[in-house]
């Protein structure tokens, strides 16, 4: 009996192993990756898309991240993103399917080229965005015959949010924006009801968090008055997208705030 079950554990043990290795990851092609080092440009449009160095990407555009990249079978990996099915590939030819499903048929630049007849390079620097300016809103307004001061004070911060997006050749990429500081204040006379410094966290338990982690605190404006007190919009949307999130910021004449969604 122990002999059977030595023998059966030995098959199933076996069988797993064989299991494993015909299930390992196919090897990144150290090949392609050194194929692919140079400058490489649109044929159609004749524009510099990236230049490939060691295992980064540098992007044409002063906006997109560098990017690591890697070539797996016949399949073009960048950074974090889905892969580009590669049709041609050479040591001066890149053709492979952009996120659109277009065919991008690519050149490698001579250097020397490069310097005389192409005005954009390659860079290694991002640029970072804001998306709102900084802006100072000064706002009289009344609440229950009393006159208030209110104002309102929009500054960018070093505080960077990532987004991803695709960019004019369907090539998946991401880009830094600076999220911002929202200063609110209310006075009475020279008396100071409220003062405070919101953040995108302050929003934290209304707006779901994979929109948050990625959206920019870009604006607030004061809506109304009313029993409850002073009420002001908070905006938070994420770069190029069509959808935000508006939060009434209900401050009272005591100074205490609480947060509920626009209607």
């Amino acid at each position: 009996m122990n002999k059977l079950l030595i023998l059966i554990t030995s098959v199933v043990l076996a069988s797993l192993l064989l299991n494993c290795g015909n299930n390992d990851p196919q090897p990144e092609s150290r090949e392609a990756k050194a194929l692919l080092q140079g400058t490489w440009m649109d044929n159609e449009t004749e524009d510099v898309l990236f230049r490939m160095k060691g295992d980064t990407v540098y992007y044409s555009d002063s906006t997109s991240m560098p990017a690591y990249f890697k070539v797996v079978g016949d399949t073009l990996y960048i950074g974090n993103n889905a892969g580009y099915h590669i049709e041609k590939h050479t040591d001066h030819l890149l053709w492979f399917k952009n996120q659109n499903g277009e065919l991008m048929k690519l050149s490698k630049v001579d250097e020397e080229t490069l310097k005389d007849d192409v005005e954009e390079e390659p860079r290694a620097q991002t640029k970072v965005q804001t998306l709102t300016k900084v802006e100072k809103r000064d706002t009289v307004v009344f609440l229950d015959g009393q006159r208030y001061h209110c104002y309102i004070a929009i500054n960018p911060t070093r505080y960077k949010v990532v987004y991803q997006t695709v960019n004019e050749d369907g090539l998946s990429v991401e880009e830094i924006f600076y999220d911002n500081i929202i200063n609110v204040s209310i006075f009475k006379g020279a008396n100071q009801v409220f003062k405070r410094d919101m953040h995108k966290k302050n929003y934290a338990k209304l707006v779901k968090g994979d929109f948050l982690e990625k959206a920019i605190l870009n604006d607030m404006t004061f809506k109304k008055t009313d029993a409850e007190g002073f009420h002001f919009t908070a905006s938070l949307c994420q770069p190029y997208g069509a959808s935000r999130y508006l939060v009434d910021n209900i401050i009272s004449k005591n100074g205490e705030i609480h947060f509920k969604l626009a209607e």
